[in-house]
């Protein structure tokens, strides 16, 4: 297939969303490698406190340790290959093992090695008297652990990992007035989406559909119905319709704007892609989080949770109702049309698709991809 001529550009084969093939390279070179967001630190907050993480295939345990760090491992025991934290194996068989992280140790269930909660071997019944036999060797195998912002972010292989620092860009930055550190999960939704997760970043990082598909975004957002919105300036935010300050139907709320941000942030939207799981929307009183798993060539749980500033949840009457419904609205449009893209880019005719020009930051997912498989 030639080229189209003019502004048009090919996108990723389709091939690349289709195959058992691409999944396994999605897998090895970035999956398993980049940094993933996974939650909050909320999530894990007394030592002690633990999650159970399916991260591309791979069990993880995410602990918060007694001095108040955050460390992941592996989940499984250095000696015969056990998985230590497996409950819903042992209810599959009406029992209960002892095992898991149990008074701020990690035990596996098996032969009672126990370990640290930052993975360091504590005992190995019967072997302590061995001559040969180092605890220091038989540390669980570590997982890369990063924050930024209250959110929590792994990578499998630590010692090929990039630098943090690149993979969250200029977020830093723009977002550097919102207190997201402070912002706590108010609610959640869990979608199953019959799509692959490239599929859903490219979705998120243009507005070329957003007249189409989000006649009630562009109600708030009306400049969203030209040229797909590639005419705004999306580093300094994105403008309201007039007297709208936030993403609900009215564009109103009876919340305060969060503390610290310029006057143009209090009437504006922000959004943030940070690759390759992490889709951050970000209005004056909310943000809305979406955490993409991929579970398949054709298959991505998208994790949606909706922060609100903890003083503000500490109100009385407290309600997130006006955000959430907006939110699920717009997202269950995304996900019925990234679903009909994943079916009809099957079509034995469709080889590529085109990027238009409204379609701009689309792109970045080739060069992403590219760089990554070289």
């Amino acid at each position: 297939m030639t080229e189209i001529a003019g502004a048009m550009q090919r996108s990723l084969p389709s091939s690349a969303y289709l195959t058992a093939e691409a999944w396994q390279s999605d897998k090895d070179t970035i999956l398993t490698r980049e940094w993933l967001c996974v939650g909050r630190a909320e999530d894990v907050v007394e030592p002690g406190d633990h999650l159970v993480l399916d991260v591309a295939g791979e069990n993880i345990l995410l602990v918060r340790t007694k001095a108040g760090e955050l460390r992941a491992h592996y989940n499984v025991c250095r000696h015969r290959g056990a998985r230590i934290c497996d409950s819903t194996n042992d209810a599959k068989w009406g029992l209960e093992l002892h095992g898991g992280v149990i008074g701020g140790v990690i035990r596996c269930p098996y032969h009672g090695w126990a370990y640290g909660l930052d993975g360091t071997l504590l005992a190995a019944p019967n072997l302590a008297t061995e001559a040969d036999f180092d605890k220091k060797d038989f540390s669980l195998y570590p997982v890369g652990v990063r924050e930024w912002g209250g959110f929590v972010f792994l990578s499998l292989t630590l010692e090929n990992a990039p630098g943090f620092a690149g993979v969250l860009g200029e977020a830093p930055r723009r977002l550097g007035n919102y207190p997201l550190a402070d912002l706590r999960v108010a609610h959640v939704i869990h979608y199953e989406v019959q799509a692959n997760w490239k599929l859903i970043l490219e979705n998120y990082n243009e507005c070329y559909h957003c007249g189409p598909v989000h006649p009630e975004l562009c109600e708030i957002v009306p400049e969203f119905r030209k040229d797909g919105g590639i005419h705004l300036d999306w580093e300094q935010g994105i403008p309201h319709r007039e007297g709208a300050t936030t993403y609900t139907m009215t564009g109103t709320t009876s919340r305060n704007a969060f503390p610290g941000l310029s006057e143009e942030e209090k009437v504006r939207h922000k959004g943030e892609l940070i690759y390759p799981n992490l889709m951050l929307s970000v209005s004056s009183d909310h943000a809305a989080a979406f955490l993409l798993w991929p579970e398949a060539v054709d298959r991505t749980r998208v994790e949606c949770r909706f922060l609100f500033h903890k003083d503000e949840m500490a109100k009385p009457g407290f309600d997130h109702a006006d955000a959430v419904d907006f939110w699920d609205l717009v997202n269950r449009q995304d996900w019925a049309v990234c679903e009909r893209v994943q079916r009809g880019m099957a079509a034995r005719v469709h080889d590529y698709g085109y990027y238009s020009p409204m379609e701009d930051y689309s792109l970045d997912i080739r060069r992403y991809v590219a760089d990554r498989q070289i």
